[in-house]
């Protein structure tokens, strides 16, 4: 696979893992949790699948002394031992259970348990990723924005919605805080906590779902200064001008990844990609 496609899988498996760690943090999570999402979150690891008993199971042989065996229950256990170990613990039969030896196996699995729930699908996480070439050239930046202003003038809301994702990517931009947010418009940028809990956001780039309008702001707001995030909100409207707009921000993205934060936007249109 090329880079955008890594690049995508990447979000993907991250988006995959905050899902499965937000329904075992829910109210229900002793219940249930997002088995879905797991299952798919494992299909991009190095695992193999494995049925045993009633347990799902997916091991890895790192090359340790023991593989690697993730059970898929609410519990999300990953053990460091053999397969038949893990389903004498988690699937006992009653002619099993009647051994003294293994009731204590059965009743304490801390020996073998390397680590549970959220811890579990952080280790998961790290497997999808450490083979993932995520190498990039300057001719695979000039793509995406070349790609995002075409989307842009042919108002391809998910092609814009794609390759503003990838640029927020490589640049570490984030959603924003909730007093920020605009129904309808979909932001990216830098946040920083502060001190008394302030945080500062910016540059930000904003795209109106509603009129494909795209524009960058390009000072930080604070949370904290009501003032200055209600000028952000009115940019997000359209009611204010933006420090860019349209293919400018694609170019302002570009050059940020190639150059270094401290890119300043371009303002004059060009007629190509410098």
């Amino acid at each position: 696979m090329g880079f955008r496609e890594n690049l995508l899988r990447k979000i993907r498996i991250n988006e995959l893992a905050a899902r499965v760690i937000a329904s075992l943090k829910g109210p229900d999570s002793g219940i249930h949790f997002d088995r879905q999402a797991m299952q798919e979150l494992l299909e991009y690891a190095p695992y193999t699948y494995v049925r045993e008993r009633d347990l799902d199971l997916y091991v890895l042989d790192d090359g340790g002394e023991k593989p690697e065996v993730l059970v898929l229950d609410n519990g999300l256990p990953i053990y460091r031992t053999d397969i038949q170990d893990v389903v004498l613990r988690k699937s006992p039969t009653v002619k099993e259970m009647i051994s003294i030896r293994n009731a204590i196996k059965i009743l304490n699995d801390s020996d073998v348990r390397v680590s549970k729930r959220e811890d579990s699908v952080e280790t998961v996480r790290r497997r999808c990723l450490e083979n993932l070439d995520l190498t990039y050239r300057p001719e695979d930046i000039r793509e995406l924005e070349i790609d995002g202003v075409a989307s842009l003038e042919s108002a391809y809301l998910d092609g814009v919605v794609e390759a503003l994702t990838l640029f927020a990517e490589l640049l570490g931009y984030r959603p924003p805080p909730s007093p920020l947010r605009v129904d309808h418009v979909k932001m990216w940028g830098r946040l920083e906590e502060g001190p008394g809990g302030d945080r500062r956001y910016g540059p930000v780039v904003l795209y109106s779902l509603v009129d494909n309008r795209l524009s960058l702001v390009t000072e930080p707001v604070s949370t904290a200064d009501e003032g200055a995030a209600e000028r952000l909100r009115q940019v997000a409207r359209g009611k204010l001008p933006a420090d860019a707009e349209g293919a400018d921000v694609f170019r302002f993205l570009r050059r940020s990844v190639l150059e270094g934060p401290e890119t300043k936007p371009q303002q004059e249109p060009q007629s190509d990609f410098d």
